[in-house]
């Protein structure tokens, strides 16, 4: 038993759902003006887990078989065997449907409709519709990663006002370079699966260039919020510091084009999302 709870959580990825949901309470505290009323935070994230975690089981149904040619992915628990391609997909799907019930019998149904408006983005428009079609794949698809901050904001606000979208926008912007980064890495693997990521599609230089130049759009788009007085001075310094050292790996990635630099501009992109909407949630409750 413990050894099917681990699989069908292997499915969930809990990691990104980890950080989905650090989002997440990050658009809550801002909308709040600080800490959240405790129901609410509690039922939107439930709500949250099952969306993300249902989102990534179905996900990974449709990838079954290019997940089972690619090094990185052949381990995962549908192409190795360990979970029924129909009982991950009705998983996610369960998982999904009580997002939505949950959401919205316990916060409110515009909440619901993002997160399923969410999922079936990742799902459909991503998943089926872009990854394997188009070099332009993370660019659109990146949008799906950016709603648990809409969300979020719903949760508390019952309405999206142009602040959430000023934190959507980090988001969809931010996965670019990320992925890419990632992609370089694993190159190889999405050569052999036949994905058009950027470096297979446009090669690895132009994917450099392309990271740079998102970092760049990235680091003006985070400063947005302070002007607007959506967030304050201990954002803007962060988002500064933080901008600034993005630009700079990508600088060095383009420079250097090894895997290394790959390897640590992908890690640094992952540590920059976080520590961004941790300053976030010091701004607004110090």
């Amino acid at each position: 038993m413990a050894s099917t709870i681990r699989t069908y959580l292997e499915l969930a990825k809990l990691r990104i759902v980890l950080l989905l949901c650090f989002t997440t309470v990050t658009a809550m505290i801002i909308a709040a003006e600080g800490i959240p009323s405790l129901g609410t935070l509690i039922a939107t994230l439930i709500g949250g887990i099952f969306a993300a975690s249902g989102s990534s089981a179905i996900n990974q149904y449709i990838d079954r078989d290019m997940d089972a040619r690619m090094s990185r992915t052949a381990r995962r628990p549908i192409p190795s065997g360990r979970i029924a391609p129909i009982n991950a997909l009705l998983f996610g799907l369960s998982l999904v449907v009580w997002s939505v019930l949950v959401l919205g019998v316990f916060v409110n149904w515009l909440t619901a409709a993002l997160a399923l408006i969410g999922a079936v983005y990742y799902v459909v428009l991503y998943t089926m519709l872009l990854k394997r079609n188009t070099v332009i794949n993370i660019l659109i698809g990146g949008g799906a990663g950016a709603f648990p901050v809409l969300v979020g904001w719903a949760a508390v606000t019952g309405v999206l006002t142009y602040h959430a979208w000023f934190l959507f926008a980090i988001i969809f912007f931010w996965t670019p370079p990320h992925s890419w980064a990632l992609a370089l890495l694993v190159n190889s693997d999405y050569a052999r699966a036949n994905v058009p990521m950027m470096p297979v599609a446009r090669g690895e230089q132009v994917t450099r260039v392309q990271i740079l130049l998102y970092s760049i759009q990235l680091f003006l788009i985070t400063l947005l919020p302070a002007p607007f007085k959506v967030l304050g001075l201990i954002y803007f310094i962060a988002a500064v510091v933080l901008g600034v050292g993005m630009i700079w790996m990508s600088i060095r990635l383009l420079q250097v084009a090894d895997k290394a630099a790959a390897r640590s501009m992908y890690k640094y992109s992952t540590a920059y999302l976080a520590f961004l909407f941790l300053a976030m949630i010091l701004d607004r409750v110090m």
